[in-house]
C-alpha cells in the first residue's frame, strides 16, 4: 500500500481569465480526484514553496524570467492568443514549479511513495525563453533538471494530448533526460514528429508517437508495448516524471483522442514498472479541461499507483492508430540512422 505525496494548496485563484479553459476549477477537480481515493494516513501533504531564481534558470533564460516577472508586475494581460498572465501570475507560477520540487524532495527523503503535483498553470509548452499554450514556467522541466543535477537519470513520460514542445526543446541535447510523448497529431503546437529524436549529444533520448484523431486506448497500448518500452529498457531511469495531461479523454473539448479513465490507469500501471529499483514516480498536472473527466482520470491514475479502490471506466478500443504507430517506429529508425551517419561524417 503506497503513500501518495502531494503539495499543499497554492492560492491560484488570482491566475484566472474569464471564460478561459485553463482555470482554477481544474485544480478543484484534481483535488476531488485525490479525495476519492480515501487514502487517510497514506496521503502526505507537503508545503509548497516558490522555486528560486537559480532553480528556474536551470531551464529558463534569465532574460525571459525577468521579462515575465515585469510583465506580471505591470498588470499582465494576453501574452499570445492562448496564454495570459495577471499581476499575481509570476508568484503563482513560481509556486507551481516549487510545488514540484517540494514533492520530489519529500519522496527522496521518504525513499518510497508516489508523488502528484497538483498545481497550475501547467508547464510543458513553456520553452527556455517563451510562454505559450497556457504555460508560463515549465514545472516538470525544473524538477527534471534539478534531479539531473543530482546525478539522476530522469525519464519524462508526457501523455497530454498536446505535444510538450517546451520540455522536448529544453532537454533536446541532454543525455541524462529521456523525453517520451504520445499525442494527437496534427494539433497544437505542431511539433512532435516521429523523426524528432534528440540532439547530437542525446540521440534517441527523444521519442515521439503522434496519434491520429479518434485513436483510442488500444493504439496507445500498442505504442507503449512495441515502441516505447523497449527504448526505456535501455535508458534505465532512476526517476520517472509524468506530464499527466488528461485532455486525451474522450469527453475533453480540446482535442479528438478517445481515451477513458481506464486507459490512464493502464498507462500508470506501465509507468510504475520503469523504475523497478527505486520506484520513484511523480506526476505533474498538465491539461484536462472537462472537470468530470479530469476528476475521474486523476482518481483512476493514482488508484493504480497507490493500490486504492475506485470505479474506473473500461479501457477503450478503436479502429485507427495501428498504422500510425507502425509508421512512427519506421520513421524513428530512419531518423536515427541519418543522424548517426551525419555524426560519423562530421567526425572524419
Amino acid at each position: 500500500m503506497r503513500t501518495l505525496v502531494t503539495n499543499a494548496d497554492v492560492d491560484d485563484t488570482r491566475h484566472e481569465q474569464p471564460d478561459h479553459p485553463e482555470r482554477p476549477d481544474r485544480l478543484t477537480a484534481a483535488r476531488a480526484g485525490i479525495a476519492d481515493l480515501h487514502l487517510g494516513e497514506r496521503l502526505v501533504v507537503v508545503p509548497a514553496r516558490a522555486a528560486t531564481q537559480d532553480e528556474l534558470r536551470r531551464v529558463h533564460d534569465p532574460a525571459y524570467l525577468e521579462e515575465l516577472g515585469t510583465f506580471c508586475y505591470e498588470g499582465g494581460g494576453d501574452i499570445d492568443q492562448d496564454t495570459y498572465a495577471t499581476y499575481d501570475s509570476w508568484s503563482i507560477a513560481r509556486h507551481a514549479a516549487g510545488a514540484g520540487l517540494a514533492v520530489i524532495d519529500a519522496l527522496s527523503a521518504r525513499g518510497d511513495g508516489v508523488g502528484f503535483v497538483a498545481a497550475r498553470p501547467p508547464g510543458h509548452h513553456a520553452t527556455r525563453d517563451r510562454a505559450m499554450g497556457f504555460c508560463l514556467i515549465n514545472n516538470i522541466a525544473v524538477a527534471a533538471a534539478t534531479l539531473s543535477a543530482r546525478g539522476e537519470r530522469v525519464l519524462i513520460v508526457d501523455w497530454d494530448v498536446h505535444h510538450g514542445n517546451g520540455t522536448q526543446s529544453i532537454f533536446w541535447n541532454d543525455p541524462r533526460v529521456m523525453y517520451v510523448s504520445t499525442h494527437q497529431w496534427p494539433l497544437f503546437p505542431g511539433s512532435g514528429g516521429a523523426r524528432e529524436v534528440g540532439g547530437p549529444a542525446a540521440l534517441g533520448r527523444t521519442l515521439n508517437v503522434p496519434l491520429p484523431p479518434h485513436a483510442a486506448g488500444d493504439a496507445l497500448r500498442r505504442a507503449f508495448e512495441s515502441l516505447v518500452e523497449p527504448e526505456i529498457e535501455g535508458f534505465q531511469p532512476t526517476w520517472v516524471l509524468v506530464s499527466a495531461g488528461f485532455d486525451a479523454h474522450r469527453d475533453d473539448p480540446m482535442a479528438d483522442l478517445e481515451l477513458s479513465s481506464g486507459d490512464f490507469a493502464w498507462l500508470a500501471s506501465r509507468v510504475a514498472r520503469y523504475v523497478r529499483v527505486s520506484g520513484r514516480v511523480a506526476l505533474f498536472l498538465e491539461g484536462g479541461y472537462d472537470l468530470v473527466a479530469l476528476r475521474r482520470s486523476v482518481a483512476a491514475t493514482l488508484a493504480v499507483l497507490t493500490d486504492a479502490d475506485v470505479a474506473t471506466e473500461a479501457p477503450t478500443h478503436g479502429s485507427v492508430g495501428a498504422e500510425e504507430v507502425r509508421r512512427a517506429h519506421e520513421e524513428r529508425q530512419i531518423a536515427l540512422r541519418i543522424a548517426e551517419d551525419t555524426h560519423g561524417i562530421e567526425e572524419q
